[in-house]
């Protein structure tokens, strides 16, 4: 199994992204993000794979992959869809340097799925900034 990370430009945290997402699937199911370049790797990606999203220089959730098929932008070029299931899983956060496009990720190399100790510590009333800094002080 093989994974992808992406950078969610624009994004400032979760909840915009599942904004974003949601507007979009709306408008223009089923929800994907296209990407001019599609996976070689597609038969390893697509065995139980997701998209890790980066979100302000953290990996912060991922997504499983559905599918990749072949689609059309709005202005007609040719691209990839990376067809994406809705739920985003919270990880425990990676700080990623900046790339561009999308990365492959090994399966051993992804961070974990966050813990749900949430109610129990109170994580769910933390802005997600301030989750992430205690995270890259290595407190949470």
């Amino acid at each position: 199994m093989l994974h992808i990370t992406k950078l969610a430009v624009g994004v400032r945290d979760i909840d915009e992204l599942r904004g974003w997402q949601a507007e979009r699937t709306l408008v223009d199911p089923p929800l994907r993000h296209r990407t001019r370049n599609a996976p070689r790797r597609r038969d390893e990606v697509l065995a139980g794979g997701s998209i890790y999203w980066v979100v302000n220089g953290t990996m912060l959730v991922r997504q499983r992959l559905l599918d990749i098929v072949e689609d059309t932008r709005k202005d007609g070029t040719a691209c990839a869809a990376l067809v994406l299931h809705p739920a985003l899983v919270p990880l425990e956060g990676r700080v990623t340097k900046p790339f561009q496009g999308w990365r492959y990720l090994k399966a051993e190399d992804a961070p974990a799925d966050m813990r749900d100790l949430g109610p129990v510590l109170g994580m769910g009333d933390l802005p997600a900034e301030l989750r992430r800094e205690l995270r890259a002080l290595c407190l949470i």
